[in-house]
Protein backbone atom coordinates (compact mmCIF):
# COMPACT_ATOMS: atom_id res chain seq x y z
CA UNK A 1 0.00 0.00 0.00
CA UNK A 2 1.24 3.22 -0.93
CA UNK A 3 0.08 5.87 1.55
CA UNK A 4 -1.23 6.17 5.18
CA UNK A 5 -3.74 8.89 5.22
CA UNK A 6 -6.90 8.98 4.33
CA UNK A 7 -7.41 12.14 1.40
CA UNK A 8 -9.63 15.50 2.32
CA UNK A 9 -11.66 15.10 -0.84
CA UNK A 10 -15.31 14.72 0.06
CA UNK A 11 -17.68 17.89 -0.70
CA UNK A 12 -20.80 19.09 1.18
CA UNK A 13 -22.88 17.30 -1.94
CA UNK A 14 -20.95 14.49 -1.74
CA UNK A 15 -21.15 13.71 1.39
CA UNK A 16 -25.36 14.45 1.39
CA UNK A 17 -25.26 12.38 -1.33
CA UNK A 18 -23.99 9.51 0.50
CA UNK A 19 -26.17 9.69 3.76
CA UNK A 20 -29.45 10.30 1.32
CA UNK A 21 -28.55 7.68 -1.07
CA UNK A 22 -27.91 5.10 2.20
CA UNK A 23 -31.47 5.91 3.39
CA UNK A 24 -33.21 5.60 0.03
CA UNK A 25 -31.99 2.46 -1.19
CA UNK A 26 -34.45 -0.51 -2.77
CA UNK A 27 -36.85 -0.36 0.06
CA UNK A 28 -38.61 2.94 -0.91
CA UNK A 29 -39.21 1.62 -4.73
CA UNK A 30 -40.45 -1.85 -3.38
CA UNK A 31 -41.72 -1.76 0.15
CA UNK A 32 -44.19 0.61 -0.56
CA UNK A 33 -46.73 -2.23 -1.95
CA UNK A 34 -44.97 -5.31 -0.35
CA UNK A 35 -44.94 -3.69 3.23
CA UNK A 36 -45.74 -0.21 4.12
CA UNK A 37 -49.27 -0.10 2.61
CA UNK A 38 -50.28 -3.56 4.20
CA UNK A 39 -48.67 -2.62 7.70
CA UNK A 40 -50.03 1.26 8.00
CA UNK A 41 -52.59 2.10 5.16
CA UNK A 42 -52.13 5.31 3.44
CA UNK A 43 -52.04 7.72 6.36
CA UNK A 44 -50.70 5.00 8.93
CA UNK A 45 -47.28 4.94 6.84
CA UNK A 46 -47.32 8.91 6.15
CA UNK A 47 -47.78 9.36 9.91
CA UNK A 48 -45.50 7.20 10.69
CA UNK A 49 -42.35 8.20 8.66
CA UNK A 50 -42.85 11.32 9.83
CA UNK A 51 -42.57 10.62 13.69
CA UNK A 52 -40.11 8.42 12.95
CA UNK A 53 -37.87 11.32 10.81
CA UNK A 54 -38.50 13.81 13.82
CA UNK A 55 -36.45 10.35 15.92
CA UNK A 56 -33.90 10.58 13.50
CA UNK A 57 -33.05 14.45 14.05
CA UNK A 58 -32.68 14.09 17.37
CA UNK A 59 -30.30 11.50 16.65
CA UNK A 60 -28.65 13.61 14.59
CA UNK A 61 -28.55 16.65 17.22
CA UNK A 62 -26.18 14.00 18.95
CA UNK A 63 -24.56 12.63 16.25
CA UNK A 64 -23.57 16.19 15.37
CA UNK A 65 -22.11 17.07 18.87
CA UNK A 66 -20.06 13.77 18.66
CA UNK A 67 -18.95 14.65 15.21
CA UNK A 68 -17.31 17.92 16.48
CA UNK A 69 -15.57 16.42 19.23
CA UNK A 70 -14.41 13.54 17.23
CA UNK A 71 -14.17 14.35 13.65
CA UNK A 72 -12.56 10.65 12.75
CA UNK A 73 -13.72 7.54 10.48
CA UNK A 74 -14.93 4.71 12.16
CA UNK A 75 -18.04 7.30 13.66
CA UNK A 76 -19.91 5.81 15.97
CA UNK A 77 -16.71 3.29 16.93
CA UNK A 78 -14.50 6.38 18.27
CA UNK A 79 -17.98 7.98 20.09
CA UNK A 80 -18.64 4.67 22.13
CA UNK A 81 -14.60 4.14 22.77
CA UNK A 82 -13.77 7.52 24.10
CA UNK A 83 -16.65 7.71 25.97
CA UNK A 84 -16.71 3.95 27.69
CA UNK A 85 -13.61 1.72 26.64
CA UNK A 86 -12.60 -0.39 23.83
CA UNK A 87 -14.72 -3.05 24.33
CA UNK A 88 -18.23 -0.99 24.00
CA UNK A 89 -16.46 0.93 21.13
CA UNK A 90 -15.90 -2.78 19.81
CA UNK A 91 -19.65 -4.03 20.78
CA UNK A 92 -20.85 -0.66 18.88
CA UNK A 93 -18.82 -1.62 15.88
CA UNK A 94 -19.54 -5.37 15.28
CA UNK A 95 -22.94 -5.14 15.42
CA UNK A 96 -22.80 -1.02 13.07
CA UNK A 97 -20.85 -3.32 11.01
CA UNK A 98 -23.26 -6.20 10.55
CA UNK A 99 -25.91 -3.26 9.68
CA UNK A 100 -23.57 -1.35 7.21
CA UNK A 101 -22.56 -4.54 5.18
CA UNK A 102 -26.35 -6.51 5.09
CA UNK A 103 -27.05 -3.17 2.69
CA UNK A 104 -24.83 -4.14 -0.26
CA UNK A 105 -26.13 -7.50 -0.95
CA UNK A 106 -29.47 -6.54 -0.82
CA UNK A 107 -29.56 -3.77 -2.77
CA UNK A 108 -27.34 -5.79 -5.19
CA UNK A 109 -29.31 -8.66 -5.69
CA UNK A 110 -32.33 -6.29 -5.66
CA UNK A 111 -31.14 -5.00 -8.96
CA UNK A 112 -33.25 -8.19 -10.58
CA UNK A 113 -36.02 -6.99 -9.22
CA UNK A 114 -36.08 -4.08 -11.66
CA UNK A 115 -35.71 -6.61 -14.96
CA UNK A 116 -38.27 -8.89 -13.42
CA UNK A 117 -40.62 -5.65 -13.26
CA UNK A 118 -40.15 -4.63 -17.27
CA UNK A 119 -41.46 -8.08 -18.44
CA UNK A 120 -43.35 -10.91 -17.54
CA UNK A 121 -40.35 -12.42 -17.95
CA UNK A 122 -36.91 -11.37 -17.52
CA UNK A 123 -33.53 -10.78 -19.61
CA UNK A 124 -31.74 -12.49 -16.67
CA UNK A 125 -33.85 -15.26 -16.03
CA UNK A 126 -31.58 -17.78 -18.19
CA UNK A 127 -29.23 -20.76 -17.17
CA UNK A 128 -29.33 -22.59 -13.98
CA UNK A 129 -32.68 -22.43 -11.70
CA UNK A 130 -33.42 -23.57 -8.17
CA UNK A 131 -35.29 -21.99 -5.44
CA UNK A 132 -34.17 -20.98 -1.90
CA UNK A 133 -37.47 -20.24 0.89
CA UNK A 134 -39.75 -19.60 -2.06
CA UNK A 135 -37.70 -17.10 -4.34
CA UNK A 136 -36.37 -18.17 -7.99
CA UNK A 137 -32.71 -17.82 -8.51
CA UNK A 138 -30.97 -18.03 -11.56
CA UNK A 139 -27.71 -17.45 -13.32
CA UNK A 140 -28.03 -14.44 -15.52
CA UNK A 141 -29.30 -12.49 -12.22
CA UNK A 142 -26.64 -14.05 -10.14
CA UNK A 143 -24.22 -12.72 -12.85
CA UNK A 144 -26.04 -9.30 -12.53
CA UNK A 145 -25.54 -9.04 -8.52
CA UNK A 146 -21.92 -10.03 -8.65
CA UNK A 147 -21.32 -7.76 -11.68
CA UNK A 148 -22.68 -4.68 -9.62
CA UNK A 149 -20.67 -5.89 -6.52
CA UNK A 150 -17.18 -5.96 -8.10
CA UNK A 151 -18.31 -2.96 -10.21
CA UNK A 152 -18.72 -0.83 -7.51
CA UNK A 153 -15.91 -2.33 -5.29
CA UNK A 154 -13.95 -1.07 -7.89
CA UNK A 155 -15.36 2.66 -8.35
CA UNK A 156 -15.13 2.72 -4.62
CA UNK A 157 -11.38 2.10 -4.95
CA UNK A 158 -10.65 4.42 -6.99
CA UNK A 159 -10.68 7.43 -4.49
CA UNK A 160 -12.93 8.98 -2.60
CA UNK A 161 -13.83 11.78 -4.75
CA UNK A 162 -14.39 9.24 -7.70
CA UNK A 163 -16.81 7.71 -5.21
CA UNK A 164 -18.79 10.69 -4.41
CA UNK A 165 -18.99 12.21 -7.75
CA UNK A 166 -20.60 9.13 -8.81
CA UNK A 167 -22.61 9.23 -5.40
CA UNK A 168 -23.88 12.19 -5.99
CA UNK A 169 -24.70 11.75 -9.55
CA UNK A 170 -26.60 9.27 -8.70
CA UNK A 171 -28.93 10.75 -6.10
CA UNK A 172 -29.69 13.48 -8.57
CA UNK A 173 -30.67 11.67 -11.05
CA UNK A 174 -33.01 9.70 -8.53
CA UNK A 175 -34.69 12.61 -6.95
CA UNK A 176 -35.28 13.91 -10.55
CA UNK A 177 -37.52 10.57 -10.95
CA UNK A 178 -39.36 10.98 -7.95
CA UNK A 179 -40.28 14.44 -8.54
CA UNK A 180 -41.11 13.40 -11.80
CA UNK A 181 -43.32 10.83 -11.11
CA UNK A 182 -44.88 12.88 -8.09
CA UNK A 183 -45.76 15.88 -10.49
CA UNK A 184 -47.37 13.53 -13.09
CA UNK A 185 -49.37 11.90 -10.29
CA UNK A 186 -51.27 15.29 -9.03
CA UNK A 187 -51.60 15.49 -13.32
CA UNK A 188 -53.03 12.33 -14.19
CA UNK A 189 -56.63 11.27 -14.15
CA UNK A 190 -55.26 7.72 -13.32
CA UNK A 191 -53.66 9.06 -10.21
CA UNK A 192 -57.14 10.04 -8.42
CA UNK A 193 -57.22 11.13 -4.34
CA UNK A 194 -59.93 8.94 -3.98
CA UNK A 195 -57.51 5.80 -4.30
CA UNK A 196 -55.83 6.60 -1.08
CA UNK A 197 -58.71 5.43 0.41
CA UNK A 198 -58.82 3.55 3.06
CA UNK A 199 -56.48 5.48 5.03
CA UNK A 200 -55.60 2.28 7.27
CA UNK A 201 -55.32 -1.34 6.24
CA UNK A 202 -59.39 -2.44 6.98
CA UNK A 203 -58.35 -6.27 6.80
CA UNK A 204 -56.54 -6.07 10.23
CA UNK A 205 -58.65 -2.73 11.09
CA UNK A 206 -60.34 -5.46 14.02
CA UNK A 207 -57.70 -7.13 15.27
CA UNK A 208 -54.92 -4.05 14.97
CA UNK A 209 -55.98 -0.94 15.31
CA UNK A 210 -54.52 2.65 13.98
CA UNK A 211 -52.51 3.19 16.56
CA UNK A 212 -50.67 -0.30 16.53
CA UNK A 213 -50.90 0.14 12.31
CA UNK A 214 -48.58 3.45 13.10
CA UNK A 215 -46.69 1.57 15.33
CA UNK A 216 -45.81 -1.53 13.19
CA UNK A 217 -44.05 0.72 10.33
CA UNK A 218 -42.35 3.35 13.43
CA UNK A 219 -40.03 0.46 14.74
CA UNK A 220 -38.87 0.03 11.54
CA UNK A 221 -37.16 3.20 11.91
CA UNK A 222 -33.81 2.13 12.31
CA UNK A 223 -33.55 0.22 8.90
CA UNK A 224 -35.53 3.01 7.22
CA UNK A 225 -33.49 6.09 7.77
CA UNK A 226 -29.92 4.16 7.97
CA UNK A 227 -27.46 6.01 5.80
CA UNK A 228 -27.51 9.88 7.55
CA UNK A 229 -25.56 8.26 10.25
CA UNK A 230 -22.49 7.68 7.84
CA UNK A 231 -21.85 11.03 7.73
CA UNK A 232 -19.38 10.30 10.73
CA UNK A 233 -17.97 8.00 8.81
CA UNK A 234 -16.54 10.04 6.38
CA UNK A 235 -15.54 12.84 9.06
CA UNK A 236 -11.83 12.65 8.20
CA UNK A 237 -12.43 12.78 4.56
CA UNK A 238 -15.05 15.96 4.27
CA UNK A 239 -13.18 19.26 2.91
CA UNK A 240 -15.88 21.16 5.20
CA UNK A 241 -15.93 22.49 8.25
CA UNK A 242 -17.67 19.51 11.01
CA UNK A 243 -20.18 22.21 12.06
CA UNK A 244 -21.73 21.65 8.30
CA UNK A 245 -22.45 17.72 9.63
CA UNK A 246 -25.88 18.43 11.70
CA UNK A 247 -27.17 20.49 8.32
CA UNK A 248 -25.92 17.52 5.81
CA UNK A 249 -28.11 14.75 8.41
CA UNK A 250 -30.77 16.44 9.19
CA UNK A 251 -32.08 17.72 5.60
CA UNK A 252 -30.32 14.10 4.27
CA UNK A 253 -33.50 12.79 7.28
CA UNK A 254 -36.55 14.82 5.82
CA UNK A 255 -35.78 14.45 1.79
CA UNK A 256 -35.45 10.35 2.58
CA UNK A 257 -38.48 11.21 4.64
CA UNK A 258 -40.27 12.89 1.47
CA UNK A 259 -38.79 9.99 -1.00
CA UNK A 260 -40.88 7.09 1.55
CA UNK A 261 -43.77 8.91 1.75
CA UNK A 262 -43.77 10.35 -1.75
CA UNK A 263 -43.38 6.67 -3.24
CA UNK A 264 -45.90 5.04 -0.97
CA UNK A 265 -49.01 7.90 -1.85
CA UNK A 266 -48.06 7.37 -5.39
CA UNK A 267 -48.27 3.08 -5.14
CA UNK A 268 -51.82 3.71 -3.32
CA UNK A 269 -52.73 6.70 -5.68
CA UNK A 270 -51.79 5.07 -9.18
CA UNK A 271 -53.19 1.51 -8.84
CA UNK A 272 -53.64 -0.71 -12.05
CA UNK A 273 -57.26 -0.60 -13.51
CA UNK A 274 -59.69 -3.22 -12.35
CA UNK A 275 -58.88 -2.97 -8.67
CA UNK A 276 -61.06 -1.46 -6.81
CA UNK A 277 -58.51 -0.02 -4.72
CA UNK A 278 -55.13 -0.31 -3.22
CA UNK A 279 -55.99 -3.02 -0.72
CA UNK A 280 -57.49 -5.46 -3.04
CA UNK A 281 -54.29 -4.90 -4.92
CA UNK A 282 -51.81 -5.03 -2.71
CA UNK A 283 -53.37 -8.38 -1.81
CA UNK A 284 -52.62 -9.79 -4.86
CA UNK A 285 -49.13 -8.32 -5.64
CA UNK A 286 -47.69 -12.17 -4.89
CA UNK A 287 -49.76 -13.27 -8.10
CA UNK A 288 -48.69 -10.56 -10.37
CA UNK A 289 -45.43 -10.14 -12.61
CA UNK A 290 -44.21 -7.66 -14.59
CA UNK A 291 -44.82 -4.03 -14.35
CA UNK A 292 -48.14 -4.34 -11.83
CA UNK A 293 -45.63 -7.17 -9.32
CA UNK A 294 -44.21 -3.75 -8.01
CA UNK A 295 -46.44 -1.29 -6.40
CA UNK A 296 -44.39 2.02 -7.41
CA UNK A 297 -43.46 0.60 -11.33
CA UNK A 298 -47.71 -0.44 -11.41
CA UNK A 299 -48.10 3.53 -10.68
CA UNK A 300 -45.55 4.86 -12.83
CA UNK A 301 -47.02 2.85 -15.65
CA UNK A 302 -50.30 3.88 -14.96
CA UNK A 303 -49.75 8.08 -14.59
CA UNK A 304 -47.43 8.01 -17.72
CA UNK A 305 -47.40 4.63 -19.99
CA UNK A 306 -44.32 3.42 -21.08
CA UNK A 307 -41.65 6.98 -20.39
CA UNK A 308 -43.30 6.03 -16.76
CA UNK A 309 -41.67 2.71 -16.93
CA UNK A 310 -38.23 4.13 -17.93
CA UNK A 311 -38.62 7.21 -15.16
CA UNK A 312 -39.65 4.56 -12.25
CA UNK A 313 -36.97 2.12 -13.68
CA UNK A 314 -33.97 4.71 -13.93
CA UNK A 315 -35.20 5.64 -10.44
CA UNK A 316 -35.20 2.59 -8.65
CA UNK A 317 -31.45 1.92 -10.53
CA UNK A 318 -30.46 4.71 -9.02
CA UNK A 319 -31.76 3.87 -5.37
CA UNK A 320 -30.21 0.43 -5.12
CA UNK A 321 -26.48 1.71 -6.60
CA UNK A 322 -26.36 4.59 -4.33
CA UNK A 323 -26.79 1.68 -1.62
CA UNK A 324 -23.91 -0.21 -2.61
CA UNK A 325 -21.92 2.58 -3.32
CA UNK A 326 -22.56 4.46 -0.05
CA UNK A 327 -22.11 1.62 2.13
CA UNK A 328 -19.40 0.22 0.11
CA UNK A 329 -18.00 3.72 1.21
CA UNK A 330 -19.07 3.73 4.99
CA UNK A 331 -18.16 0.12 5.29
CA UNK A 332 -14.50 -0.19 4.61
CA UNK A 333 -14.03 3.26 6.81
CA UNK A 334 -15.33 2.07 9.82
CA UNK A 335 -13.20 -1.36 9.16
CA UNK A 336 -10.60 0.96 8.48
CA UNK A 337 -10.50 2.81 11.91
CA UNK A 338 -10.79 -0.61 13.86
CA UNK A 339 -8.02 -1.62 12.46
CA UNK A 340 -5.84 1.29 13.00
CA UNK A 341 -7.24 1.09 16.51
CA UNK A 342 -6.09 -2.83 16.76
CA UNK A 343 -8.97 -4.01 16.97
CA UNK A 344 -8.92 -6.15 13.51
CA UNK A 345 -5.65 -6.88 11.30
CA UNK A 346 -3.79 -4.15 10.24
CA UNK A 347 -4.18 -5.75 6.73
CA UNK A 348 -7.77 -3.95 6.86
CA UNK A 349 -6.32 -0.57 7.14
CA UNK A 350 -4.23 -1.00 4.22
CA UNK A 351 -5.08 1.90 1.83
CA UNK A 352 -3.89 2.29 -1.81
CA UNK A 353 -2.12 4.85 -4.33
CA UNK A 354 -5.61 6.78 -3.78
CA UNK A 355 -5.97 6.77 -0.42
CA UNK A 356 -8.84 4.83 -0.10
CA UNK A 357 -9.20 1.42 2.06
CA UNK A 358 -9.01 -0.94 -0.33
CA UNK A 359 -8.51 -4.61 1.27
CA UNK A 360 -11.54 -3.30 3.70
CA UNK A 361 -13.76 -2.96 0.51
CA UNK A 362 -12.46 -6.02 -0.84
CA UNK A 363 -13.66 -7.93 2.20
CA UNK A 364 -16.93 -6.37 1.87
CA UNK A 365 -17.12 -7.68 -1.76
CA UNK A 366 -16.15 -10.97 -0.69
CA UNK A 367 -18.49 -11.40 1.92
CA UNK A 368 -21.33 -10.22 0.31
CA UNK A 369 -20.62 -12.95 -2.62
CA UNK A 370 -22.81 -15.84 -1.31
CA UNK A 371 -25.82 -13.05 -1.19
CA UNK A 372 -27.11 -13.88 -4.77
CA UNK A 373 -26.94 -17.60 -4.89
CA UNK A 374 -28.88 -18.07 -1.47
CA UNK A 375 -32.15 -15.47 -2.94
CA UNK A 376 -33.47 -12.45 -1.47
CA UNK A 377 -36.07 -14.25 0.71
CA UNK A 378 -33.13 -15.94 2.86
CA UNK A 379 -31.20 -12.60 2.75
CA UNK A 380 -34.21 -10.92 4.25
CA UNK A 381 -33.59 -12.58 7.43
CA UNK A 382 -30.11 -11.13 7.79
CA UNK A 383 -31.77 -7.52 7.01
CA UNK A 384 -34.06 -7.95 10.01
CA UNK A 385 -31.32 -8.50 12.83
CA UNK A 386 -29.11 -5.75 10.67
CA UNK A 387 -31.59 -2.94 12.27
CA UNK A 388 -30.77 -4.59 15.61
CA UNK A 389 -27.43 -3.26 14.46
CA UNK A 390 -28.30 0.34 13.60
CA UNK A 391 -29.84 0.69 16.72
CA UNK A 392 -27.06 -0.05 18.74
CA UNK A 393 -25.06 2.11 17.36
CA UNK A 394 -27.91 5.07 17.78
CA UNK A 395 -27.88 3.91 21.16
CA UNK A 396 -24.30 4.08 21.99
CA UNK A 397 -23.59 7.73 20.21
CA UNK A 398 -26.78 8.90 22.68
CA UNK A 399 -25.01 7.75 25.37
CA UNK A 400 -21.57 8.60 24.28
CA UNK A 401 -23.27 12.42 24.07
CA UNK A 402 -24.83 12.39 27.82
CA UNK A 403 -21.03 11.22 28.90
CA UNK A 404 -19.49 14.32 27.25
CA UNK A 405 -21.97 16.63 27.94
CA UNK A 406 -22.41 16.05 31.21
CA UNK A 407 -18.59 16.73 31.50
CA UNK A 408 -19.48 20.44 29.54
CA UNK A 409 -22.78 20.94 31.35
CA UNK A 410 -24.37 21.09 28.35
CA UNK A 411 -28.25 20.57 29.39
CA UNK A 412 -29.41 20.57 25.46
CA UNK A 413 -27.24 17.29 24.71
CA UNK A 414 -28.10 15.33 28.07
CA UNK A 415 -32.00 15.79 27.14
CA UNK A 416 -31.30 14.48 23.68
CA UNK A 417 -29.07 11.89 24.65
CA UNK A 418 -31.00 10.62 26.97
CA UNK A 419 -34.47 10.91 25.08
CA UNK A 420 -32.06 9.43 22.22
CA UNK A 421 -31.15 6.42 24.10
CA UNK A 422 -34.69 5.81 25.27
CA UNK A 423 -35.73 5.64 22.08
CA UNK A 424 -32.86 3.02 20.81
CA UNK A 425 -34.12 1.10 23.35
CA UNK A 426 -37.43 0.84 22.11
CA UNK A 427 -36.56 0.28 18.64
CA UNK A 428 -34.73 -2.79 19.98
CA UNK A 429 -37.14 -4.16 21.86
CA UNK A 430 -39.98 -4.35 19.20
CA UNK A 431 -37.68 -5.73 17.01
CA UNK A 432 -36.18 -8.53 19.64
CA UNK A 433 -39.26 -9.28 21.77
CA UNK A 434 -42.41 -11.13 19.78
CA UNK A 435 -45.17 -8.21 20.03
CA UNK A 436 -47.82 -9.22 17.25
CA UNK A 437 -46.59 -6.42 15.17
CA UNK A 438 -44.52 -8.46 12.36
CA UNK A 439 -41.50 -6.43 12.93
CA UNK A 440 -39.71 -9.05 15.75
CA UNK A 441 -37.25 -11.34 13.86
CA UNK A 442 -37.81 -14.49 12.58
CA UNK A 443 -36.66 -17.66 13.65
CA UNK A 444 -33.81 -17.78 11.13
CA UNK A 445 -32.62 -14.67 12.33
CA UNK A 446 -32.49 -15.05 15.85
CA UNK A 447 -30.38 -17.73 14.86
CA UNK A 448 -28.21 -15.66 12.71
CA UNK A 449 -27.78 -13.04 15.21
CA UNK A 450 -26.92 -15.18 18.05
CA UNK A 451 -23.94 -16.90 15.59
CA UNK A 452 -22.70 -13.30 14.88
CA UNK A 453 -22.94 -12.10 18.52
CA UNK A 454 -20.65 -15.19 19.63
CA UNK A 455 -18.03 -14.50 16.85
CA UNK A 456 -18.11 -11.03 18.06
CA UNK A 457 -18.09 -12.31 22.01
CA UNK A 458 -14.86 -15.08 20.46
CA UNK A 459 -12.88 -12.01 18.77
CA UNK A 460 -13.15 -9.77 21.46
CA UNK A 461 -12.09 -12.15 23.83
CA UNK A 462 -8.83 -12.97 21.08
CA UNK A 463 -7.66 -9.21 21.51
CA UNK A 464 -6.45 -9.06 24.52
CA UNK A 465 -5.00 -5.69 25.29
CA UNK A 466 -9.00 -5.03 25.02
CA UNK A 467 -9.94 -3.60 28.65
CA UNK A 468 -13.40 -3.60 30.49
Amino acid sequence: MLTKRLARRLTTFDVWSFALGGIVGWGSMVMPGTTFLKRGGTLGTMIAMEIAALIMLIFSYNYAFMIKKFPESGGQFIFAEKAFGRTHGFICAWFLGLCYIMIIPMNATALCLVFRALSERSIFHFGFHYTVAGYDIYSGEVILALSALFFFAYMSSRGVKTAGRLQSLFVILLLAGVIIIMAASFLSPNAERANLQPMFFPDVLEHRNAFVQVISILVLAPWMYVGFDTVPQMAEESSFPTSRSKFIMDTSIICGCFVYVAMTLIAASGIPSGYKDWVSYVNDLPNLTGPSGIATFAAAYNILGDAGILVISVTALMAMLTGILGFYTATSRLLYSLSRDGLLPSWFGGLNKNAVPFNAILFCALVSLPAPFVGRNALGWTVDMSSIGGAISFGYTSLAAVHFARLEKRIDIIIFGVTGFIFSLIFTFFLLVPTGLECSLEIPSYILLLVWTIAGILLCVKQKHLTA
